[in-house]
């Protein structure tokens, strides 16, 4: 488990502080700063966690086209034992097949420019057998997406006539070019037992990409992160002095939007994520996009139900939708990895949770955290459902679970000393594709809760 390091600026963009704190895994601003690194050193239990937790992660992330490739082979295999009759029905599907295989490539490329990005360094060298040779221009690759060509083998794909080569095992930067990602090339102690579940935890972060730095995304970050930033607005009129910007912690950052938001609107945020999947990914998009649209993926193409077309299964995401770091975070804008019960013990005006309280296995424990998180006076703005996650969990049976109905909740949010300043519902998705025939509603309560003054005497 990587302890590392805060970080700083490469190039013209600043990188975000991105401070790792030790958990085990379970599922900058625009102007120019000096390039320097502000790290810390690692006790041994952190680099004994780290070492534990790094491998496991970075081979379910390499290991992404192998598993990718495996179910394609299944549709494949399924096309064969239709009749001849039937196939002359659907006789597009082979090239669907080769051009989700497109697709996985692009979405892979991203994959090894994250890993490759990584503080501290990631080298891929020793998880590659062999270079990979051969180019496609980006012509040619365009002229068979156009006329159905079914030629993509041994072959590695040129886009903006520039060429992405493995020179002893390392990726360059070359952001234009994709990889062939055959899993041939990947060393076998990395391609054997990445459990399903790991598997899906990179679906997941890709995915979530879209929520959170995509154009798709801006309906639900218009209705989940705009109620909570038009709040914090309202509570916090005097934040733009240095000397009275407040502190505002988001556990849960996930990829880390809502909390660069909230920094944008002068609060001193810190955004908190307990998964290394999401911090990793969040820790290249924040800190190495140079551009808006710099990176394309495919988000939808892990699931053939209920798409209206190949072509919308099948569609792009230019992400990011914004140059995070020309966005105007504050100067003490950073993202912490770690179980947050955990990690923070400074104290905070302001305490945001989006689609997080119910992650808790003990949901009493959160509240009682947060209540010591918080400032007299804080306060605390909520919006989500309560759908426990270890809840019903399959091969979790001995994972405690607290699901608490929402009225317990506030009695429970009574106890620690919050009191309800206000409360309603709202309806909102999550992740959703928004060209599906199938979206999950949600209906989650929106409130903002704040903790009460201590009583003195004289």
């Amino acid at each position: 488990m990587i302890s590392s390091s805060e970080m700083m600026a490469t190039e013209k963009a600043p990188e975000f502080v991105t401070a790792m704190a030790t958990e085990t895994e379970r599922i900058g601003n625009s102007r120019e700063v000096d390039e320097e690194k502000i790290s810390r050193k690692k006790n041994p239990e952190e680099e004994a966690l780290e070492a534990k937790c790094l491998p496991g992660i970075i081979s379910a992330y390499l290991n992404y086209p192998k598993a990718a490739e495996e179910n394609l082979k299944k549709c494949e295999r399924s096309y064969q034992k239709l009749s001849p009759a039937h196939k002359a029905l659907v006789t597009h599907f082979p090239m669907k097949l080769q051009r989700l295989r497109r697709c996985i490539l692009m979405n892979s490329h991203f994959i090894y420019n994250m890993l490759q990005a990584f503080e501290p360094p990631i080298d891929l060298s020793k998880h590659m057998r062999e270079p990979i040779t051969g180019a496609l221009s980006m012509e040619e690759l365009q002229r068979e997406e156009h006329h159905h060509d079914h030629s993509l083998k041994n072959a590695e794909i040129r886009l903006n006539n520039k060429t992405c080569e493995f020179d002893g095992g390392h990726l360059n930067h070359d952001h234009g070019s994709v990889p062939f990602s055959s899993h041939d090339w990947l060393d076998s102690s990395l391609q054997a037992h990445v459990p399903l579940v790991d598997v899906n935890k990179v679906r997941w972060v890709i995915r979530n990409i879209v929520r959170d730095w995509g154009a798709e995304g801006q309906r639900e970050r218009d209705e989940c992160y705009k109620p909570i930033l038009e709040e914090l607005d309202s509570l916090f009129p005097d934040r733009h002095k240095e000397s009275t910007r407040p502190a505002c912690l988001v556990p849960g950052a996930g990829l880390g939007r809502l909390a660069l938001e909230i920094s944008c609107l002068g609060f001193r945020s810190q955004g908190n994520e307990v998964s290394y999947y999401m911090m990793l990914c969040s820790s290249f998009i924040l800190n190495y996009t140079q551009l808006p649209g710099e990176w394309t993926i495919y988000p939808w193409i892990h699931t053939n139900c209920n798409s209206l077309s190949d072509d919308d299964q099948l569609r792009p995401i230019s992400i990011p939708d914004i140059h995070p770091a020309s966005a105007g975070v504050t100067e003490s804008f950073s993202m912490c990895r770690g179980d947050f019960v955990e990690v923070f013990n400074e104290s905070s005006q302001a305490v945001v949770t989006c689609f997080f309280i119910d992650t808790a296995h003990n949901i009493i424990e959160y509240i009682e955290t947060i209540s010591k998180i918080l400032k007299d006076g804080g306060v605390l703005i909520n919006l989500g459902p309560l759908l426990y996650h270890f809840a019903d969990e399959q091969g979790l049976e001995n994972e405690m679970s607290i699901e608490l109905s929402l009225e317990d909740v506030k009695r429970v949010a009574s106890h620690y000393g919050f009191e309800m300043e206000k409360e309603k519902t709202i309806e909102t998705t999550y992740s959703t594709n928004p060209r599906s025939m199938m979206k999950n509603r949600y209906y989650p309560v929106f409130w903002t809760m704040r903790k009460k003054c201590a009583i003195t005497t004289t």
